[in-house]
């Protein structure tokens, strides 16, 4: 077990109270690590220290820049094994997903390197004889990052990435559940020879966190997680009018109409409800099947489900981990009841398994439940673990009326041959990515872009790396 600092400046750094956290292995409830919380004032000190360093960062060639990153990317392909087990020990994540996760850094940031030649400006026409207008992109300053504990790595390099390549420095705030494997960045950074203060990071709650969003020094806030904390990041941000990026929840619809594939949607909709242990915002999080093939498509949907095994995360042919707190199973439990008392039927699981390896850790069983009414609690409230509602339906009309029943805006996938319902539904269907005839996840050329209260800004491709860069228009008389 291991003891964690706050990285400020290049140093290992105690924080200014004493009060620490203990990281729980979800497979067996043994603490991992600890971590010390810090304060408003430690939020401070580092803010501070992105703030002076962030004036050499940005006067570096972004060519230099990107080749101190790709270093960086070395160092972090070099220590893979440690970071996908330290993975898999904080979060429960399976360890062969781990490793790709681990590789999912390394490209998140690599992408971003090979924007070091293309962060274009403009010169435009002017009105006036003999004049230009230059609109120059330029780096905002110190970027607040925080994260979320279902991809603690594979978040850090989705923001270390873009903010650092453009630029700017970062003060990053992993997530408190999970915050171990991105702390050991900070080393691999410094042997990479990224420059003292270019990334700090300090862990902690939310108090810390809405020091870090309200400072005056902080001229971006990109977060990923849950929309109440996105909200509450937005209103903390309004007084200073910080720029935010926040990417929140998902209630993602899996529509499957009666021209479908159904081998194809089957294996599409076990992935994009069971990969992580349901815990991604984009995944398969309620299902509506066309009545003319409901019949035939959860037979063998309900027996792919059956077929998959819940153990150790770090056995190879373990499907399905631990979910990562204790707190997800009794929200779990606690829609599954309602939803039992309505009318709902479960088909499969519905309960956390029993047996020896079960006694200790968060476990919950694959489950599908039918018979479900659109109005159900179910249908709407998120819930990031490996349960699934299934309904029916009849016309296209009521497809979408369903799918875009609910507040979040995030992802949606649907499955079918008919080109014609494939470009009515990228009109007719109201979140910001739709996976047709595949399952979730994203890439990085993309736009990871969520509606409604899934988010704002948008993260991946060229137009989430210009939310890392401000403009700046000149007026040139010659």
């Amino acid at each position: 077990m291991k003891r964690y600092k706050l990285f400020i400046n290049g140093k290992w750094v105690d924080a200014s109270q004493k009060e620490t956290d203990k990281i729980i292995n979800p497979f067996d409830e043994s603490t991992v690590g600890v971590v010390q919380k810090a304060t408003a004032k430690d939020a401070t000190k580092a803010l501070k220290a992105a703030e002076k360093a962030q004036v050499k960062w940005r006067q570096l060639p972004a060519r230099e820049r990107a080749e101190l990153l790709r270093t960086f990317t070395t160092g972090i392909r070099k220590n893979a094994t440690k970071l996908a087990k330290l993975i898999t020990a904080e979060q429960g994540k399976l360890l062969k997903v781990a490793h790709f996760e681990v590789e999912v850094t390394c490209t998140f940031i690599e992408y971003a390197c090979e924007w070091a030649r293309h962060m274009e400006g403009d010169i435009v026409p002017s009105d006036n004889p003999n004049e230009q207008i230059w609109i120059n992109k330029v780096p905002r300053g110190v970027v607040v990052a925080i994260t979320a504990w279902n991809f603690p790595l594979a978040l850090a390099g989705r923001k270390l990435g873009p903010a650092l390549i453009t630029g700017n420095t970062v003060v990053m705030k992993p997530t408190p559940e999970a915050p171990l494997s991105t702390l050991a960045l900070c080393d691999i950074a410094q042997k990479a020879g990224i420059p003292n203060g270019v990334i700090n990071m300090v862990t902690g709650d939310a108090a810390v966190g809405k020091a870090l969003v309200e400072s005056p020094i902080t001229k971006m806030v990109t977060m990923t997680g849950g929309t109440p904390t996105g909200q509450a990041i937005f209103r903390s941000a309004a007084n200073n009018l910080t720029h935010v990026q926040l990417e929140l929840g998902g209630k993602a619809p899996c529509i499957v109409f009666e021209d479908a594939d159904i081998d194809q949607a089957v294996a599409g909709a076990l992935h994009s409800r069971f990969d992580n242990c349901g815990q991604v915002c984009t995944c398969n999080e309620r299902m509506y099947v066309h009545e003319a093939i409901y019949d035939k498509f959860m037979r063998k949907f309900l027996k792919a489900v059956k077929g998959l095994k819940m153990g150790d995360p770090s056995k190879e042919d373990t499907d399905i981990g631990p979910k990562t707190n204790l707190a997800g199973i009794e929200h779990l439990e606690k829609l599954l009841a309602d939803s039992v008392s309505k009318g709902a039927k479960i088909l499969t699981g519905g309960k956390r398994p029993k047996g020896k390896q079960f006694k200790k850790g968060f476990w919950f069983e694959p489950t599908i439940i039918a018979n479900v009414d659109q109005q159900m609690p179910i249908m709407h409230e998120e819930l990031f673990g490996p349960v699934l509602p299934v309904t029916s339906f009849n016309t296209y009309n009521q497809a979408i009326t369903y799918a875009n029943d609910t507040e979040y805006g995030l992802a949606a996938m649907v499955f079918t041959k008919d080109m014609n319902k494939i470009m009515r539904l990228s009109q007719d269907l109201e979140f910001g990515e739709i996976y047709v005839n595949r399952g979730h996840g994203e890439q990085h050329q993309g736009f990871h872009n969520g509606l409604k209260l899934s988010g704002t800004g948008g993260e991946d491709g060229k137009y989430g790396l210009e939310q890392y860069l401000e403009k700046k228009t000149s007026y040139i008389k010659f």
